[in-house]
């Protein structure tokens, strides 16, 4: 009896074998897939044409000058211009977005992935937050005119740019990147499995020692790789620094200011540097010096985003 029903599910596997090798090829399947894998290639293509363009154009300042390029500030020549300024600039923007945008982009999404009942205030909350997203950066340039730069003149840190200075800057930057921060940090909360919350009530915890011991750990590399792409977009975007007053041009920060003179005064990021280059009237800078201010750009987001996927991966093994 065994032996019959044995023969029998091994007859009926080799049936469904021979059915699914006799079975017409699905060509709309093919053909999907073959013109996915077009765009895939397409889009590798010009990333990498346009990559190879920038190095090429980039290549003979970094011959020349080296790592000076790196280390000099800006300047009216050419020979001696370099983008050590920007990378200041562009550092403390992204420091002021980590310190403010990550702990209250996480706060809320624990709040609403947590503790939030499922209503209809919270549910428009949550949508809210999605379409803010999506929201063109040189709307929150001029939120950041319009309510920012008063709130830090009004803090009594204008300085000598009346409030359009890089602290405006990184507030802005901070409520552009907030949203994106509640949603990866959401998503990563959501993933976590409901067996071990349900492990940690099992043995007598709170719901905030669950959430900080079990909930939180789990989460934790999901929302990194978010922060990685939060930190890249503030570190690249321009629109909203040109709305709030960034210098576009050349200024030379005093050597004898201190730092809360430096953080008031004049400032200038990486992106506007590359956007102020390929605008002046000199050949040297479109041709060369802003490719080369695009690959130190790169560079440094490659170096942010290297040291958040670290983090995240030596998370990972730790849980």
């Amino acid at each position: 009896m065994a032996m019959g029903l044995k023969n029998r599910s091994e007859a009926t596997t080799e049936d469904v074998a021979k059915a699914i090798r006799r079975s017409k090829v699905h060509w709309q399947s093919t053909l999907f897939s073959v013109v996915l894998l077009l765009l895939l290639l397409t889009t590798l293509v010009i990333l990498f044409v346009l990559l190879a363009d920038i190095i090429v154009k980039a290549y003979p300042t970094f011959q020349e000058r080296g790592l000076s390029f790196v280390t000099s500030g800006l300047s009216l020549n050419p020979e001696t211009a370099g983008v050590f300024t920007g990378i200041v600039g562009s550092l403390v923007i992204a420091l002021i977005v980590v310190l403010l945008a990550f702990p209250i982009g996480m706060s809320t999404a624990i709040y609403l992935e947590e503790y939030a009942a499922a209503s209809r205030f919270n549910r428009f909350l949550d949508t809210t937050v999605r379409n803010l997203a999506g929201v063109p950066s040189i709307v929150y340039g001029l939120l950041g005119l319009a309510m920012f730069v008063p709130l830090v003149r009004m803090m009594g840190l204008g300085g000598s740019t009346d409030g359009k200075n890089v602290i405006a800057a990184g507030i802005t930057m901070s409520a552009l990147v907030l949203p994106i921060v509640i949603i990866t940090s959401s998503e990563a909360i959501r993933a976590v499995p409901n067996s071990i919350r349900e492990a940690g009530f099992g043995v007598g915890a709170t719901k905030w020692e669950v959430i900080r011991s079990h909930v939180m750990p789990v989460a934790l590399p999901g929302i990194l790789t978010g922060t990685v792409l939060t930190l890249a977009r503030a570190i690249g975007e321009t629109a909203p620094l040109l709305v709030i007053g960034v210098a576009t041009g050349y200024f030379a920060p005093p050597g004898d200011a201190t730092i809360l003179d430096q953080l008031t005064g004049a400032y200038t990021a990486l992106p506007v540097v590359v956007f102020s280059w390929t605008r002046q009237t000199q050949g040297e800078f479109a041709e060369t010096l802003a490719p080369a201010a695009i690959v130190v750009l790169l560079g440094v987001l490659f170096i942010l985003n290297g040291a958040a996927i670290w983090l995240r991966n030596r998370t990972e093994k730790k849980w």
